[in-house]
């Protein structure tokens, strides 16, 4: 099935020039939408994927980020009453979800690229596969610790860091032959939860971008001003690339107690109440949350973003909301 897709893809690309999102940023006269999407669960049907994406494409994104989700384990126990550990691969790989949607759409996807649980030698393969197929432009990301872990943990072989990845991402290019890639990395406006306050994360964030770091896109946040504050307190230390917010709107009551404990994020007191106010109301909710986001977005479109990122985690319909009223 993967080579079916590839051939597809491979087909489509002799038609097509792909483009860097530096250019794009660069080039384009107004902000625009991306979009982020999660690689599918093991048995889901393309067509489903492919649906998610067109629900999208009416409004013009220019590109479509794809996460990187690693793999897990699970402990199976055996006839003698030990426990062996088992790596378990619940998804759908980047390289196939990347290959299916530029194959049914005229849009460039950013395949994420993490740290954790890679080799320098797995990932620096992952960049070929990438090169082969005409992607030019990639995220990397340190990636989150597996589930059991309390801290990250690297690969023995592999990256601590993303600016240690994004060096080894412009090392590779400058050994290889063709485009070199055009690089993303994460930016914290409430800082990363492991750095020990804004300032040292803004450091981290600066190396990144020291390393050949292209442009930032923000983890999501609920309060514009923690997003201005951070973009002044970045361009103060001397980070000039581009600075694309982030953002999800809240959908149910429950999120306001998992998505900060997730992300290490605030959610302003004045729209948990408005939620809390709205109770055993679902839709009430949801309403919230759409205005909310809807506010967010016109108000960072006002002051002259360069983009909007949009986090679907699965859900489409609030995000097209937003995208037909504010692009």
């Amino acid at each position: 099935m993967l080579y079916f897709i590839l051939g597809y893809f491979l087909r489509y690309l002799n038609n097509r020039q792909t483009m860097k999102i530096s250019e794009i940023l660069k080039n384009s006269k107004k902000a625009f939408p991306s979009i982020e999407i999660v690689p599918p669960l093991n048995g889901m049907d393309k067509e489903e994927l492919l649906n998610t994406v067109k629900t999208f494409m009416e409004f013009s994104p220019k590109y479509i980020n794809v996460t990187c989700h690693r793999d897990e384990f699970s402990f199976r126990k055996e006839d003698n009453g030990t426990y062996t550990k088992h790596l378990v691969r619940n998804r759908i790989s980047e390289v196939a979800v990347c290959a299916a949607i530029m194959s049914k759409y005229e849009i460039d996807v950013v395949p994420h690229i993490i740290c954790g649980g890679a080799s320098a030698e797995e990932l620096e393969s992952d960049l070929y596969n990438y090169k082969f197929l005409g992607i030019s432009n990639v995220m990397a990301l340190r990636g989150d610790s597996i589930s059991g872990e309390k801290r990250f943990t690297p690969h023995p072989h592999g990256y601590k860091h993303a600016n240690e990845l994004v060096s080894a991402i412009r090392k590779f290019d400058e050994e290889t032959a063709g485009e070199s890639f055009c690089i993303g990395v994460g930016g914290y406006p409430e800082k990363h939860f492991e750095a020990a306050n804004i300032e040292t994360d803004i450091e981290n964030l600066k190396r990144k971008v020291d390393a050949g770091a292209d442009y930032v896109i923000t983890q999501m946040f609920f309060d514009n001003e923690v997003f201005y504050r951070f973009e002044r307190q970045c361009r103060e230390a001397g980070i000039n690339v581009p600075i694309i917010p982030g953002l999800k709107p809240l959908s149910t009551a429950k999120q306001v107690e998992l998505l900060p404990q997730s992300f290490s994020l605030d959610i302003p007191k004045v729209l948990t109440e408005r939620i809390a106010h709205a109770g055993d109301d679902k839709d009430a909710v949801y309403e919230i949350g759409l205005d909310w986001c809807m506010e967010q977005c016109k108000d960072l479109l006002k002051h002259g973003v360069p983009a909007v990122h949009f986090y679907t985690m699965g859900k489409t319909k609030n995000i097209t909301a937003i995208m037909k009223e504010c692009f």
